[in-house]
Protein backbone atom coordinates (compact mmCIF):
# COMPACT_ATOMS: atom_id res chain seq x y z
CA UNK A 1 0.00 0.00 0.00
CA UNK A 2 1.64 3.38 -0.71
CA UNK A 3 1.37 5.82 1.76
CA UNK A 4 1.38 9.72 1.18
CA UNK A 5 -0.12 12.69 1.95
CA UNK A 6 -2.05 12.58 4.87
CA UNK A 7 -5.27 14.41 6.16
CA UNK A 8 -4.23 15.68 8.97
CA UNK A 9 -1.05 17.27 7.28
CA UNK A 10 -3.53 18.81 4.52
CA UNK A 11 -5.90 20.25 7.23
CA UNK A 12 -6.36 18.95 10.15
CA UNK A 13 -8.38 15.98 9.31
CA UNK A 14 -11.05 18.00 7.79
CA UNK A 15 -10.18 18.31 4.30
CA UNK A 16 -12.24 16.80 1.88
CA UNK A 17 -11.42 15.57 -1.54
CA UNK A 18 -13.39 17.26 -4.55
CA UNK A 19 -13.54 16.68 -8.15
CA UNK A 20 -10.21 17.61 -9.23
CA UNK A 21 -8.35 15.48 -6.68
CA UNK A 22 -10.58 12.34 -8.21
CA UNK A 23 -10.50 13.33 -11.89
CA UNK A 24 -7.94 10.22 -12.49
CA UNK A 25 -10.71 7.47 -11.24
CA UNK A 26 -13.51 6.03 -13.66
CA UNK A 27 -16.98 7.79 -13.43
CA UNK A 28 -19.00 10.66 -14.16
CA UNK A 29 -22.06 12.25 -12.57
CA UNK A 30 -25.01 13.16 -14.51
CA UNK A 31 -25.24 16.40 -16.23
CA UNK A 32 -28.53 16.94 -14.54
CA UNK A 33 -28.34 18.44 -10.55
CA UNK A 34 -29.33 15.88 -8.49
CA UNK A 35 -30.03 13.23 -10.69
CA UNK A 36 -27.69 11.06 -9.30
CA UNK A 37 -28.63 11.41 -5.29
CA UNK A 38 -32.55 10.21 -6.69
CA UNK A 39 -31.17 7.63 -8.53
CA UNK A 40 -28.89 5.81 -5.34
CA UNK A 41 -32.45 6.77 -3.34
CA UNK A 42 -34.63 5.24 -5.40
CA UNK A 43 -32.16 1.95 -5.96
CA UNK A 44 -28.69 2.29 -4.95
CA UNK A 45 -28.23 -1.93 -5.77
CA UNK A 46 -29.18 -1.16 -9.47
CA UNK A 47 -26.92 1.67 -9.45
CA UNK A 48 -23.88 0.38 -8.57
CA UNK A 49 -24.80 -2.90 -10.49
CA UNK A 50 -24.91 -0.61 -13.24
CA UNK A 51 -21.86 1.49 -12.53
CA UNK A 52 -19.84 -1.93 -11.80
CA UNK A 53 -20.36 -3.03 -15.64
CA UNK A 54 -19.30 0.33 -16.88
CA UNK A 55 -16.35 1.19 -14.88
CA UNK A 56 -14.99 -1.86 -12.61
CA UNK A 57 -15.08 -2.33 -9.16
CA UNK A 58 -13.44 1.22 -8.53
CA UNK A 59 -15.05 4.33 -9.82
CA UNK A 60 -16.25 7.79 -8.62
CA UNK A 61 -19.95 9.35 -8.63
CA UNK A 62 -21.14 12.43 -7.36
CA UNK A 63 -24.69 11.92 -4.74
CA UNK A 64 -25.87 14.30 -1.65
CA UNK A 65 -23.54 16.75 -3.29
CA UNK A 66 -20.78 15.71 -2.41
CA UNK A 67 -17.73 13.15 -4.37
CA UNK A 68 -17.33 9.84 -3.41
CA UNK A 69 -15.31 6.74 -4.51
CA UNK A 70 -17.20 3.49 -4.60
CA UNK A 71 -14.99 0.40 -4.12
CA UNK A 72 -16.95 -2.65 -4.74
CA UNK A 73 -16.29 -6.45 -3.34
CA UNK A 74 -15.48 -8.36 -0.35
CA UNK A 75 -11.71 -7.44 -0.60
CA UNK A 76 -12.69 -3.94 -0.06
CA UNK A 77 -14.80 -4.62 2.10
CA UNK A 78 -12.00 -6.26 4.15
CA UNK A 79 -9.48 -3.35 2.93
CA UNK A 80 -11.71 -0.64 4.56
CA UNK A 81 -13.37 -2.18 7.57
CA UNK A 82 -10.17 -4.28 8.85
CA UNK A 83 -8.43 -1.02 8.59
CA UNK A 84 -5.16 -2.39 9.63
CA UNK A 85 -3.41 0.32 8.65
CA UNK A 86 -5.94 3.33 10.33
CA UNK A 87 -6.08 4.90 7.55
CA UNK A 88 -10.12 5.25 7.45
CA UNK A 89 -11.91 7.12 9.22
CA UNK A 90 -15.66 6.09 10.51
CA UNK A 91 -16.64 9.77 12.07
CA UNK A 92 -15.84 11.45 8.78
CA UNK A 93 -17.43 8.81 6.32
CA UNK A 94 -20.91 9.49 8.56
CA UNK A 95 -20.51 13.43 8.99
CA UNK A 96 -22.82 14.07 6.40
CA UNK A 97 -25.44 11.98 7.06
CA UNK A 98 -24.75 11.74 10.66
CA UNK A 99 -23.16 14.44 12.32
CA UNK A 100 -26.31 16.90 12.98
CA UNK A 101 -28.77 13.96 14.47
CA UNK A 102 -25.91 11.53 16.23
CA UNK A 103 -23.04 13.44 16.81
CA UNK A 104 -20.23 11.33 18.92
CA UNK A 105 -22.07 8.38 18.89
CA UNK A 106 -19.86 4.77 18.87
CA UNK A 107 -19.84 5.29 15.62
CA UNK A 108 -18.64 8.31 14.73
CA UNK A 109 -15.92 8.13 16.87
CA UNK A 110 -12.58 6.62 15.34
CA UNK A 111 -8.97 4.28 16.80
CA UNK A 112 -8.03 4.67 19.95
CA UNK A 113 -11.41 7.06 20.81
CA UNK A 114 -13.66 4.41 19.56
CA UNK A 115 -12.05 1.68 21.70
CA UNK A 116 -12.24 3.12 25.13
CA UNK A 117 -15.36 4.05 24.78
CA UNK A 118 -16.41 0.26 22.93
CA UNK A 119 -14.86 -1.23 25.87
CA UNK A 120 -16.65 0.96 28.31
CA UNK A 121 -20.26 0.30 26.79
CA UNK A 122 -19.41 -3.50 26.41
CA UNK A 123 -20.87 -3.94 29.41
CA UNK A 124 -24.07 -3.27 28.94
CA UNK A 125 -23.62 -6.40 26.61
CA UNK A 126 -22.60 -8.73 28.78
CA UNK A 127 -24.80 -12.47 29.99
CA UNK A 128 -26.42 -11.14 33.48
CA UNK A 129 -27.62 -7.91 31.61
CA UNK A 130 -28.75 -9.42 28.23
CA UNK A 131 -30.61 -12.14 30.78
CA UNK A 132 -32.72 -8.85 31.48
CA UNK A 133 -33.46 -7.66 28.21
CA UNK A 134 -34.96 -10.85 27.11
CA UNK A 135 -37.37 -11.32 29.90
CA UNK A 136 -38.25 -7.13 28.94
CA UNK A 137 -38.46 -8.16 25.11
CA UNK A 138 -40.61 -11.90 25.99
CA UNK A 139 -43.69 -9.51 27.87
CA UNK A 140 -43.50 -6.82 25.37
CA UNK A 141 -44.10 -9.31 22.77
CA UNK A 142 -46.26 -11.41 24.19
CA UNK A 143 -48.13 -8.05 24.51
CA UNK A 144 -48.08 -7.14 21.14
CA UNK A 145 -49.21 -10.70 20.02
CA UNK A 146 -51.78 -10.57 21.96
CA UNK A 147 -52.76 -7.76 19.95
CA UNK A 148 -52.72 -9.10 16.69
CA UNK A 149 -54.49 -11.76 17.88
CA UNK A 150 -57.42 -9.91 17.97
CA UNK A 151 -57.27 -7.81 14.10
CA UNK A 152 -55.26 -10.90 12.24
CA UNK A 153 -54.61 -8.93 8.71
CA UNK A 154 -52.35 -5.22 9.45
CA UNK A 155 -49.67 -4.25 7.61
CA UNK A 156 -46.14 -5.79 9.44
CA UNK A 157 -43.55 -3.44 8.71
CA UNK A 158 -45.55 -0.22 10.67
CA UNK A 159 -46.51 -3.07 13.54
CA UNK A 160 -43.05 -4.50 13.91
CA UNK A 161 -41.14 -0.69 13.67
CA UNK A 162 -44.02 0.20 16.84
CA UNK A 163 -42.96 -3.03 19.06
CA UNK A 164 -39.46 -2.61 18.10
CA UNK A 165 -39.24 1.17 19.17
CA UNK A 166 -41.46 0.09 22.68
CA UNK A 167 -38.99 -2.89 23.54
CA UNK A 168 -36.21 -0.25 22.64
CA UNK A 169 -38.19 2.27 25.31
CA UNK A 170 -38.39 -0.43 27.71
CA UNK A 171 -34.90 -2.59 27.54
CA UNK A 172 -32.74 0.38 26.63
CA UNK A 173 -34.76 3.20 28.81
CA UNK A 174 -36.57 1.28 31.23
CA UNK A 175 -39.78 3.21 30.11
CA UNK A 176 -42.88 1.11 29.71
CA UNK A 177 -45.35 1.89 26.97
CA UNK A 178 -47.02 5.55 26.99
CA UNK A 179 -47.25 8.75 26.23
CA UNK A 180 -43.61 9.52 26.80
CA UNK A 181 -42.89 6.15 24.77
CA UNK A 182 -44.54 7.77 22.38
CA UNK A 183 -43.13 11.10 21.90
CA UNK A 184 -39.62 9.09 21.86
CA UNK A 185 -40.40 6.85 19.08
CA UNK A 186 -41.37 9.63 17.04
CA UNK A 187 -38.54 11.53 17.85
CA UNK A 188 -36.33 8.45 16.28
CA UNK A 189 -38.19 8.44 13.64
CA UNK A 190 -37.34 12.25 12.92
CA UNK A 191 -33.91 11.93 13.08
CA UNK A 192 -33.64 8.73 10.80
CA UNK A 193 -35.80 10.56 8.37
CA UNK A 194 -33.64 14.12 8.56
CA UNK A 195 -30.18 11.34 8.05
CA UNK A 196 -30.96 11.66 4.43
CA UNK A 197 -32.60 14.58 4.27
CA UNK A 198 -31.46 16.26 0.50
CA UNK A 199 -31.48 19.75 2.14
CA UNK A 200 -28.95 19.76 4.89
CA UNK A 201 -29.62 22.82 6.96
CA UNK A 202 -32.36 22.79 9.53
CA UNK A 203 -35.13 24.84 7.52
CA UNK A 204 -38.03 24.84 9.51
CA UNK A 205 -40.54 22.98 8.43
CA UNK A 206 -38.27 20.68 6.79
CA UNK A 207 -37.11 17.30 7.29
CA UNK A 208 -33.27 18.40 9.34
CA UNK A 209 -35.35 20.71 10.86
CA UNK A 210 -37.11 18.03 12.31
CA UNK A 211 -34.75 16.05 13.44
CA UNK A 212 -32.15 18.77 14.53
CA UNK A 213 -34.99 19.17 17.26
CA UNK A 214 -35.69 15.61 18.05
CA UNK A 215 -32.39 15.51 19.15
CA UNK A 216 -32.63 18.18 21.14
CA UNK A 217 -35.78 16.57 22.83
CA UNK A 218 -33.54 13.17 23.37
CA UNK A 219 -30.79 15.39 24.87
CA UNK A 220 -32.76 17.13 27.50
CA UNK A 221 -35.05 13.93 28.15
CA UNK A 222 -31.95 11.52 28.73
CA UNK A 223 -29.95 14.37 30.51
CA UNK A 224 -33.13 13.93 33.09
CA UNK A 225 -33.20 10.54 33.33
CA UNK A 226 -29.12 10.30 33.67
CA UNK A 227 -30.18 12.68 37.03
CA UNK A 228 -32.55 10.51 38.35
CA UNK A 229 -30.73 6.94 37.37
CA UNK A 230 -27.51 7.96 39.50
CA UNK A 231 -28.95 9.38 41.96
CA UNK A 232 -31.49 6.34 42.92
CA UNK A 233 -31.02 3.56 45.43
CA UNK A 234 -31.62 1.34 43.16
CA UNK A 235 -30.21 -0.29 40.19
CA UNK A 236 -32.13 -0.27 37.48
CA UNK A 237 -31.80 -3.23 34.63
CA UNK A 238 -32.00 -1.24 31.55
CA UNK A 239 -29.10 -0.64 29.03
CA UNK A 240 -29.37 2.82 30.34
CA UNK A 241 -28.70 2.36 33.82
CA UNK A 242 -26.14 -0.24 33.12
CA UNK A 243 -24.28 2.69 30.88
CA UNK A 244 -24.72 5.38 33.85
CA UNK A 245 -22.58 2.43 36.03
CA UNK A 246 -20.43 1.60 33.43
CA UNK A 247 -16.61 2.12 34.38
CA UNK A 248 -13.30 1.67 32.33
CA UNK A 249 -10.21 -0.97 33.80
CA UNK A 250 -9.20 2.38 35.13
CA UNK A 251 -12.57 3.16 36.46
CA UNK A 252 -13.04 6.33 34.14
CA UNK A 253 -16.77 6.34 33.81
CA UNK A 254 -19.16 8.09 31.07
CA UNK A 255 -19.50 11.77 30.94
CA UNK A 256 -23.37 12.69 30.79
CA UNK A 257 -23.03 13.92 27.59
CA UNK A 258 -21.31 10.61 26.24
CA UNK A 259 -24.17 8.98 27.80
CA UNK A 260 -26.88 11.31 25.74
CA UNK A 261 -24.52 10.59 22.74
CA UNK A 262 -23.88 6.87 23.13
CA UNK A 263 -28.06 6.12 23.47
CA UNK A 264 -29.02 8.72 20.91
CA UNK A 265 -27.34 6.35 18.70
CA UNK A 266 -27.79 3.05 20.58
CA UNK A 267 -31.65 3.38 19.98
CA UNK A 268 -31.52 4.35 16.81
CA UNK A 269 -29.34 1.82 15.25
CA UNK A 270 -31.12 -1.31 17.49
CA UNK A 271 -34.73 -0.75 16.16
CA UNK A 272 -34.76 0.29 12.76
CA UNK A 273 -32.20 -1.99 11.65
CA UNK A 274 -34.09 -4.63 13.44
CA UNK A 275 -37.25 -3.21 12.23
CA UNK A 276 -36.27 -3.83 8.89
CA UNK A 277 -34.39 -7.00 8.50
CA UNK A 278 -37.28 -8.44 10.69
CA UNK A 279 -39.45 -7.48 8.11
CA UNK A 280 -37.46 -8.73 5.44
CA UNK A 281 -37.50 -12.46 7.30
CA UNK A 282 -41.09 -12.39 7.65
CA UNK A 283 -41.81 -11.38 4.33
CA UNK A 284 -39.61 -14.46 3.02
CA UNK A 285 -41.12 -16.80 5.73
CA UNK A 286 -44.51 -16.42 4.51
CA UNK A 287 -43.27 -16.73 0.85
CA UNK A 288 -41.93 -20.15 1.92
CA UNK A 289 -43.99 -21.57 4.50
CA UNK A 290 -41.79 -24.69 4.66
CA UNK A 291 -39.58 -22.91 6.41
CA UNK A 292 -41.94 -21.55 9.14
CA UNK A 293 -42.55 -24.90 9.70
CA UNK A 294 -38.78 -25.96 10.33
CA UNK A 295 -38.34 -23.31 12.59
CA UNK A 296 -41.46 -24.47 14.43
CA UNK A 297 -40.27 -28.20 14.57
CA UNK A 298 -37.03 -26.28 16.19
CA UNK A 299 -39.27 -24.33 18.45
CA UNK A 300 -40.81 -27.12 19.11
CA UNK A 301 -37.81 -29.32 20.41
CA UNK A 302 -36.81 -26.56 22.98
CA UNK A 303 -40.39 -26.15 24.61
CA UNK A 304 -41.87 -23.05 26.27
CA UNK A 305 -44.14 -20.42 25.84
CA UNK A 306 -41.69 -17.68 25.36
CA UNK A 307 -37.50 -18.32 24.49
CA UNK A 308 -35.12 -18.87 27.48
CA UNK A 309 -31.32 -16.86 28.01
CA UNK A 310 -29.84 -20.83 27.85
CA UNK A 311 -31.93 -21.63 24.36
CA UNK A 312 -30.97 -18.55 22.08
CA UNK A 313 -28.19 -21.18 21.21
CA UNK A 314 -30.20 -23.92 20.00
CA UNK A 315 -32.01 -21.61 17.66
CA UNK A 316 -29.80 -22.65 14.63
CA UNK A 317 -32.59 -23.25 11.94
CA UNK A 318 -33.90 -19.54 12.78
CA UNK A 319 -30.60 -18.01 12.91
CA UNK A 320 -30.07 -19.45 9.14
CA UNK A 321 -33.45 -17.96 8.34
CA UNK A 322 -32.06 -14.39 9.68
CA UNK A 323 -28.59 -14.61 8.36
CA UNK A 324 -30.27 -15.15 4.57
CA UNK A 325 -32.66 -12.09 5.58
CA UNK A 326 -29.87 -10.22 6.01
CA UNK A 327 -28.14 -11.20 3.05
CA UNK A 328 -30.70 -10.37 0.88
CA UNK A 329 -31.37 -7.04 2.45
CA UNK A 330 -28.91 -5.75 4.37
CA UNK A 331 -30.10 -3.02 6.79
CA UNK A 332 -26.71 -1.05 6.13
CA UNK A 333 -25.97 -1.90 2.32
CA UNK A 334 -23.46 0.80 2.07
CA UNK A 335 -20.48 1.46 4.42
CA UNK A 336 -18.90 4.87 3.97
CA UNK A 337 -15.48 6.27 5.51
CA UNK A 338 -13.18 9.30 4.85
CA UNK A 339 -9.46 8.32 3.43
CA UNK A 340 -7.54 9.86 6.04
CA UNK A 341 -3.55 8.93 4.12
CA UNK A 342 -3.43 8.23 0.35
CA UNK A 343 -3.50 4.53 -0.63
CA UNK A 344 -3.68 2.43 -4.14
CA UNK A 345 -6.41 -0.35 -4.37
CA UNK A 346 -6.40 -2.65 -7.18
CA UNK A 347 -4.34 -0.48 -9.48
CA UNK A 348 -6.22 2.86 -8.81
CA UNK A 349 -4.73 5.85 -6.42
CA UNK A 350 -7.16 6.74 -3.82
CA UNK A 351 -6.16 10.11 -2.37
CA UNK A 352 -6.18 11.43 0.90
CA UNK A 353 -9.49 13.05 1.88
CA UNK A 354 -11.27 11.15 -0.28
CA UNK A 355 -14.65 9.68 0.98
CA UNK A 356 -15.09 6.02 -0.17
CA UNK A 357 -17.97 3.96 0.03
CA UNK A 358 -18.15 -0.11 0.74
CA UNK A 359 -21.23 -2.14 -0.24
CA UNK A 360 -22.24 -5.28 1.90
CA UNK A 361 -24.93 -5.24 -0.16
CA UNK A 362 -23.44 -5.57 -3.96
CA UNK A 363 -21.06 -8.30 -2.25
CA UNK A 364 -24.16 -10.39 -0.77
CA UNK A 365 -25.31 -10.90 -4.44
CA UNK A 366 -22.04 -11.90 -6.17
CA UNK A 367 -22.68 -15.24 -8.03
CA UNK A 368 -18.96 -16.02 -7.60
CA UNK A 369 -19.61 -16.10 -3.88
CA UNK A 370 -23.39 -17.18 -3.69
CA UNK A 371 -25.38 -19.96 -5.22
CA UNK A 372 -28.41 -18.48 -7.27
CA UNK A 373 -28.29 -14.83 -5.13
CA UNK A 374 -31.96 -13.98 -5.88
CA UNK A 375 -33.03 -16.85 -4.27
CA UNK A 376 -33.89 -17.03 -0.65
CA UNK A 377 -31.89 -20.15 0.99
CA UNK A 378 -31.10 -20.36 4.70
CA UNK A 379 -29.53 -23.43 4.17
CA UNK A 380 -26.77 -21.85 2.59
CA UNK A 381 -25.56 -21.54 5.95
CA UNK A 382 -26.04 -24.94 7.01
CA UNK A 383 -21.91 -26.26 8.33
CA UNK A 384 -22.25 -28.15 5.00
CA UNK A 385 -22.63 -25.75 2.36
CA UNK A 386 -21.12 -22.43 4.34
CA UNK A 387 -21.09 -20.51 1.24
CA UNK A 388 -20.31 -17.68 4.25
CA UNK A 389 -17.20 -18.84 3.88
CA UNK A 390 -16.38 -17.94 0.61
CA UNK A 391 -14.56 -15.15 1.67
CA UNK A 392 -13.80 -13.73 5.45
CA UNK A 393 -16.37 -10.54 4.25
CA UNK A 394 -19.08 -12.62 1.59
CA UNK A 395 -21.46 -11.96 4.52
CA UNK A 396 -20.95 -8.57 6.27
CA UNK A 397 -24.11 -7.03 7.44
CA UNK A 398 -22.92 -6.14 10.79
CA UNK A 399 -19.80 -4.38 9.48
CA UNK A 400 -16.47 -5.77 10.39
CA UNK A 401 -13.30 -4.59 12.16
CA UNK A 402 -13.15 -2.44 15.04
CA UNK A 403 -16.74 -1.08 14.73
CA UNK A 404 -18.52 -4.04 13.99
CA UNK A 405 -21.84 -3.96 15.11
CA UNK A 406 -21.46 -3.62 19.33
CA UNK A 407 -25.56 -5.43 19.35
CA UNK A 408 -24.96 -8.38 17.03
CA UNK A 409 -25.62 -10.74 19.75
CA UNK A 410 -28.67 -8.54 21.09
CA UNK A 411 -30.28 -8.43 17.50
CA UNK A 412 -29.88 -11.79 17.17
CA UNK A 413 -31.58 -12.54 20.89
CA UNK A 414 -34.10 -10.19 20.04
CA UNK A 415 -35.18 -11.99 16.17
CA UNK A 416 -34.94 -15.38 18.20
CA UNK A 417 -37.63 -14.32 21.03
CA UNK A 418 -40.13 -12.79 18.35
CA UNK A 419 -39.76 -15.67 16.22
CA UNK A 420 -40.28 -17.87 18.90
CA UNK A 421 -43.57 -16.97 19.54
CA UNK A 422 -44.83 -15.39 16.53
CA UNK A 423 -44.72 -18.91 14.96
CA UNK A 424 -45.65 -21.33 17.57
CA UNK A 425 -48.79 -19.01 17.85
CA UNK A 426 -49.33 -18.16 13.89
CA UNK A 427 -49.31 -19.38 10.50
CA UNK A 428 -48.21 -15.95 8.53
CA UNK A 429 -49.16 -15.67 5.20
CA UNK A 430 -49.16 -13.13 2.59
CA UNK A 431 -50.95 -13.00 -1.25
CA UNK A 432 -49.74 -15.57 -3.95
CA UNK A 433 -47.30 -13.96 -5.94
CA UNK A 434 -47.35 -10.80 -4.26
CA UNK A 435 -43.60 -9.47 -3.66
CA UNK A 436 -42.82 -6.28 -1.90
CA UNK A 437 -41.36 -2.81 -3.54
CA UNK A 438 -38.17 -1.41 -1.10
CA UNK A 439 -37.29 1.99 -0.55
CA UNK A 440 -33.50 1.23 0.49
CA UNK A 441 -32.35 3.83 1.46
CA UNK A 442 -31.31 5.19 4.45
CA UNK A 443 -32.59 1.17 6.05
CA UNK A 444 -34.79 -0.30 3.90
CA UNK A 445 -38.64 -0.89 4.38
CA UNK A 446 -41.59 -2.16 1.79
CA UNK A 447 -43.48 1.14 0.66
CA UNK A 448 -46.64 -0.92 1.15
CA UNK A 449 -45.84 -1.92 4.94
CA UNK A 450 -46.07 -5.47 3.31
CA UNK A 451 -49.40 -6.70 4.28
CA UNK A 452 -49.74 -10.28 6.03
CA UNK A 453 -52.70 -12.39 7.40
CA UNK A 454 -51.93 -14.26 10.61
CA UNK A 455 -53.91 -17.52 11.04
CA UNK A 456 -54.28 -18.84 14.47
CA UNK A 457 -52.73 -22.37 14.74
Amino acid sequence: MAVAESVEEKDGGHYRAGAEELAHLPGKPSRIPLKGTIDFIRDPLAMTMKAHADYGNVYKSRTFMQWSVSMLGPDALELVLMDRDKNFSSRAGWHHMLSRLFSDGLMLRDFDDHRAHRRIMQVAFKPAPMKDYLLRMNGGIRERLDAWERAPEFLFYPQIKQLTLDLGASVFLGIDAGPEARRINQAFVDEVAASIAVVRKPVPGLKMYKGVKARQFLSELFARLIEERRGSETEGDDMFSQLCRAESEDGRMLTDQEIIDHMNFLLMAAHDTTTSSLTTMIWALAAHPEWQERIRREIAEIGGAELGYEDVSRMDVAERAFKEALRMIPPVPFIPRRVVREFEFQGQRIPAGANVSVSPGYVHMMPELWTDPQKFDPDRFSPNRAEDKNHKFAWAPFGGGAHKCLGMHFAYMQVKAFAFQLLQRFEVSIEPGYEPKWARIPIPKPLDGLPVKLTRL
